[in-house]
């Protein structure tokens, strides 16, 4: 079994979020913490601003559960730069441990699962998860440096600047990690850096489908089937292969990518990125579920496991996926 299950249930007591503009001007733009004008945040770099976006996130989770830092036990979180350096930048703004992660654009759920495990065994009592991303710097980390004016694909998605963060413990809400399904690293030989649905979508499949086998539910028991940022085109194709294997989650999926953005058709297959799920999850999902308007969500956050030189020499995209299941108690 790939399956944990948490007889202590964690809760989700807080999140905290923040968004650019292009982001807020969709769904989530009047559920994030913070709609930012301006995606530099006034800072001098898109890296700096990533980083303090972060920051903002991980202190409004705080902020928004009536907790002070200072009893915060644990702070789990990762981006997409090389050595994570927006979380662990973030982190040294905080007096508590860090535990930095990467998982690509799943950290999210990996670092849900991770806290989820601590509170759950009595480890530590308060932890913090989230991680965030940001279009430009983005594009220069895997793809070309903005100034070169490269032509984006129609196969290709739009890095979501923002970040979300949540504070877990062991009680104080009625939304609660019930269980969490660890990925395998999935590769269907796709090599372009542009097409991240397609190379993503075998292993939100592959991890869902485990899901189901160890939890013995139906796809149908959940109200929504929540993906990271597969976009419009990865979305289908996940449809597509769950049915294959005998799973119809065409009527309760969404994916995070398809819905941020007002008009996907402008950003092509929509959004992607760390904070596409953080954003999307910590504010607009949240919020439906602290109103009990969603009772049961599975949130699977997926992962492109590459880097510009392993694209550079050639080589296929491995991918990830970890889901947990959060859910009213």
């Amino acid at each position: 079994m790939q399956t944990i299950f948490f007889e202590n249930k964690p809760r989700i007591i807080a999140t905290g979020t923040i968004a650019g503009p292009k982001e807020c001007a969709g769904v989530v733009g009047k559920f994030v913490d913070k709609a930012l004008s301006d995606d530099m945040f006034g800072e001098s770099t898109y890296e700096k601003a990533e980083c303090k976006m972060l920051t903002y996130a991980i202190r409004k989770a705080i902020e928004n559960g009536g907790e002070r830092e200072e009893n915060i036990d644990l702070l789990i979180s990762g981006d997409l730069l090389n050595q994570i350096i927006s979380a662990s930048f973030s982190a040294r703004d905080f007096d508590f441990p860090f535990l930095g992660v990467y998982s690509a654009c799943s950290t999210l759920s990996e670092s849900f699962a991770l806290s989820a495990m601590m509170v759950n065994a009595g480890y530590f009592q308060k932890i913090v998860a989230g991680t965030g991303s940001h279009f430009s710097s983005a594009e220069r980390q895997y793809r070309y440096p903005l100034e070169l004016g490269n032509t984006r694909p129609p196969q290709s998605q739009w890095t979501v600047t923002g970040a979300g963060s949540a504070l877990i413990a062991k009680s104080g809400s009625s939304v609660a990690i019930m269980s969490a399904t660890l990925g395998k690293v999935v590769d269907f030989g796709i090599t372009d850096v542009n097409n991240m649905g397609a190379a993503m979508a075998p292993s939100a499949c592959d991890t869902i489908l485990n899901h189901l086998r160890d939890t013995g539910r139906k796809a149908s028991d959940y109200d929504l089937i929540i993906t990271g940022d597969l976009g419009a085109l990865g979305s289908r194709i996940l449809k597509d292969l769950t049915w294959e294997k005998g799973v119809d989650i065409q009527k309760n999926h969404v994916d995070c990518g398809e819905i941020i953005y007002n008009v996907i058709e402008d950003e092509f297959q929509g959004g992607s990125g760390a904070g596409c799920s953080a954003v999307v999850f910590n504010s607009y999902i949240y919020d439906k579920l602290r109103r009990g308007e969603l009772k049961r969500v599975l949130l699977c956050a997926t992962g492109a496991l590459l880097s510009t030189v392993s694209s550079g020499q050639g080589e296929s995209i491995p991918c990830i996926a970890h889901a947990v299941s959060i859910e009213l108690v």
